[in-house]
Parts: C-alpha cells; sequence; structure tokens
C-alpha cells in the first residue's frame, strides 16, 4: 500500500503545472480587461496556494511516526484563505460613492481555492471551477454591461447659483431623458450679502442608458447658473 504521506516528484509537478495554467486562464481574462491584478498575479497566487497544500499535506511526513506528533493537513493551507484577504484589499478602490475592484478580489480569492484543490489532488473540482468562473467572468460580463449596468444608480452633483426654478430646470431636463431622480440633497456652499449664494444639488438618478445621462449633463453644464457638474 502507498504512503498517503509520499507524494512523488511527478505527481506533484503536474499539480503544479495544472496550477499554473487554471490561474493563468483567470488572470488572462482579468488582464485583457485592465484590472489591477491581472495575468502573473494570478498565477502567482494560484501557483502559491499550491505550494501550501503540497507542503500542508506531504511536507512533513517524515514526522509521522515521531511521538506525540499529530500532523493535521489542513492546518497549514488553512492559513491561505485568510492570507488572501489582504491581497485582495488592495485592488478595492473606493472612488466617491462607487468601489471598483471588488470582482477581481473575489477571482484572486477563488484562484486561490483553485490552487488549494489541485495540490489536494482536487484535479475534477479545480478545472471545473475554473471553467464556472471563466464563464461568470466572460459570459456573465456581457450580460450585466448589457442587461444591468445601465441600471445602476449614478450620482450627478451640480453646483450653481440658489436660485428658484433652478432646481426645476435641472429635473426637467432629466426628465425629459426618462432618469428616475431616487434622492435629492442641497447643501448649501456659501452665502453673499447681495444674492442667495451658491449651492450644490446632489441627486441620484437610475437611467436605462449610460449616453442619455451623458447628454443630460451636457445641457445642464450649458445652463448660465450652472459653475460645476460632475457624474460618478
Amino acid at each position: 500500500m502507498d504512503n498517503p504521506w509520499i507524494l512523488d516528484p511527478l505527481q506533484m509537478t503536474l499539480r503544479l503545472v495544472l496550477a499554473l495554467f487554471l490561474g493563468g486562464l483567470v488572470g488572462l481574462e482579468r488582464e485583457q480587461n485592465n484590472h489591477p491584478a491581472g495575468f502573473r498575479t494570478h498565477i502567482l497566487v494560484c501557483l502559491g496556494a499550491a505550494l501550501i497544500m503540497l507542503l500542508s499535506m506531504y511536507g512533513f511526513g517524515q514526522f509521522v511516526n515521531e511521538p506525540n506528533v499529530r500532523l493535521d493537513p489542513a492546518r497549514l493551507a488553512a492559513q491561505v484563505i485568510t492570507g488572501i484577504g489582504f491581497l485582495g484589499a488592495g485592488t478595492i478602490v473606493l472612488n466617491g460613492s462607487s468601489i471598483s475592484g471588488l470582482t477581481t478580489a473575489a477571482s484572486l480569492w477563488v484562484v486561490a481555492a483553485i490552487g488549494l484543490a489541485t495540490g489536494a489532488g482536487f484535479y475534477y473540482s479545480a478545472i471545473v471551477t475554473t471553467l464556472f468562473v471563466l464563464i461568470i467572468l466572460w459570459i456573465l460580463n456581457k450580460v450585466e454591461k448589457k442587461w444591468l449596468r445601465g441600471k445602476q444608480l449614478r450620482t450627478v452633483s451640480i453646483e450653481m447659483p440658489d436660485r428658484p426654478g433652478n432646481l426645476a430646470s435641472i429635473t426637467s431636463v432629466l426628465a425629459a431623458r426618462g432618469a428616475e431622480i431616487r434622492k435629492l440633497a442641497i447643501v448649501q456652499l456659501n452665502s453673499s450679502d447681495y444674492g442667495q449664494g451658491n449651492v450644490r444639488i446632489t441627486l441620484s438618478v437610475r437611467l436605462g442608458k449610460p449616453e442619455l445621462l451623458l447628454a443630460a449633463a451636457d445641457e445642464i453644464k450649458r445652463m448660465d447658473a450652472v459653475s460645476h457638474i460632475s457624474i460618478e
């Protein structure tokens, strides 16, 4: 009967090469879309996770017969799941009210899991998971862009004098293009002895097509009273 604590070099090499290949497939998709963690990063994460799994399972086999020694093949590998969170956090960027990089952080996490499965010899589950990840990143990304991305809330920030009718003019421009205003906030920026001062109007809007919002913003920008407008 083969010793379960010993793995021959050929099998070890096969697992590491497979981890490199599977991690590279996911990383290639991230690289093509110019995400923070790309081709090499995903390969390194998957390969490193596979190596740690191999080390955890087979690296301490010589101590099996030692008295008072109890081996846990999952103990060292379990730390990968925690440790990969720090790497994934580096890809998440907060820009105003929007967050980017969550998908890349999740892909790094699942690539680490693929590496652990490959290192443990679960080839079928590692390959199937990689296929599912590619389907999610390639196919569902197209579905999201076509059907869901336009339905996201956008934040429009406008600075203008606090005069009667200005807010009504802005909302009428947005409504003419089918925008749905979900939230509105007005902040007084300054005051003047000769007028009402300036205000910042922040609107959360939902619009089916992003290009319509850009057209509305361009029309609002041409209004005489508007000094600044931004979209997030």
